[in-house]
């Protein structure tokens, strides 16, 4: 293994807490070689995970509610055990009033909100304000609410919330602009999927005031940050996110609501059988990234993606979307104001699709596309390279050296 600089941030024993962690999961450790830069699409998964979905569906796979006998009853018994989990590890302040909601994945989970909270609470002349330029999984439910209350003759405002262009946060500046006394309902994100940024949530509660309920779409931080809804923690309603970006299996996730601003969160309709192997794999995932130390993932990430940033910087043939300077490895930036571990970036003469090519045949798994960035069209591609805690610094490193190739 090839000595380099220490990564941003991080302490002596991270290097060799990383170096453990990295070992426990099989797919990374089969082939060394291939650097896997995609973790914000979806996550690999660790051993604990994958033996737990072993043992369940060779022990105990049955139903959930629908049987009285022993595996019946301990898949229940698991299904309800993930629920107290999400709380337990979202650090829900009050667990006995709050309700896990589990579904096939964000998308899911916030279209859920949309149809089975939101249409019923919202009035003529009401507003809503959502985000215009993150994942449309975040934009699309809430048009879609607003169209369905039309067809009723309920006319309500679909509101962009501000953004900043250069560096793609919400704009706090411009809060006054759009909230107004009919303002009912926010739909936010987390951590941004393109520019990585945390979009500093506590300054649209402080604009939008303390009856409005927010929907986080937390897609991009659970498992790859801490988050927790306690207090001095995220004054949000709802927390949606997907356990497959979490280390669980793909297909499921959970939409986790406090129940304190409006009616408590009941979806509609039929449930139906729910994913158990999904939510047995949840259940590992938490218990797994509780004992590696979410501050630690998130420590590492961030001073992998300091590392690319200030190296990228300083190769004129590249843009790096967002601001880079939330990135740099630079203390005076405030904790909020720091991206996570997800750089994108363009080439300026290179196509990010094909420059996604070039990059998968030196071995770097990256995502090349238009990232399903609401408002943005095919063309509008970018590389991005999302981390997690199974990346070396020397995959970084060997990165660098194929994109200043390409300078």
């Amino acid at each position: 293994m090839n000595a380099v600089a220490p990564v941003p941030g991080t302490r002596h024993d991270d290097i060799r807490w990383q170096r453990g962690a990295r070992k426990q999961f099989p797919i990374i450790t089969a082939q060394p070689d291939a650097a896997y830069l995609d973790s914000a699409a979806t996550s690999q998964k660790p051993r604990a995970v994958l033996d737990a979905v072993h043992t369940y569906l060779t022990t105990s796979n049955a139903n959930a509610g629908r049987g009285t006998y022993p595996w019946a009853n301990r898949t229940t018994a698991l299904v309800e055990r993930t629920r107290a989990r999400v709380k337990e590890f979202l650090q829900d302040p009050d667990p006995d009033r709050s309700s896990v909601h589990f579904t096939g994945g964000t998308s899911e989970g916030l279209r859920t909100v949309a149809r089975d909270w939101l249409v019923p609470h919202l009035k003529d002349g009401d507003e809503i304000l959502v985000p215009f330029t993150d994942h449309r999984a975040n934009l699309e439910p809430w048009v879609e609410a607003g169209r369905l209350l039309a067809k009723r003759g309920i006319r309500v405002s679909v509101r962009a919330l501000p953004v900043q262009e250069t560096s793609g946060d919400y704009d706090h500046r411009a809060f006054e602009k759009v909230v107004g006394p009919r303002t009912r309902f926010v739909a936010a994100t987390h951590v941004h999927h393109v520019y990585g940024g945390d979009m500093n949530i506590h300054r649209l509660r402080a604009a939008v005031g303390p009856d409005v309920p927010i929907c986080l779409d937390a897609a991009q931080s659970v498992g790859h940050c801490p988050v927790q809804v306690g207090p001095g923690g995220l004054d949000v309603d709802f927390l949606v996110f997907s356990g497959h970006k979490a280390m669980a299996l793909p297909g499921t996730g959970a939409v986790w609501a406090r129940n304190v601003r409006g009616t408590a969160f009941r979806p509609g309709g039929w449930q139906g059988t729910p994913n158990t192997v999904g939510i047995v794999s949840l259940l590992a995932a938490l218990d797994w990234l509780d004992e590696a130390g979410v501050e630690r993932i998130e420590r590492w990430t961030a001073g992998l993606a300091t590392r690319l940033t200030d190296r990228l910087r300083h190769l004129d043939r590249y843009e790096i979307l967002g601001c880079p300077t939330s990135l740099a490895a630079d203390a005076s930036v405030p904790p909020a104001q720091r991206r996570r571990g997800i750089v994108s970036f363009r080439h300026r003469d290179i196509r990010s699709d094909d420059l996604g090519f070039i990059l998968y045949s030196h071995g770097f798994m990256v995502r090349a596309d238009s990232l399903c960035q609401a408002g943005a069209e095919e063309t509008d591609g970018v590389v991005r390279v999302s981390l997690h805690v199974y990346n070396t610094e020397e995959e970084i490193e060997r990165l660098l050296t194929v994109l200043a190739s390409l300078a």
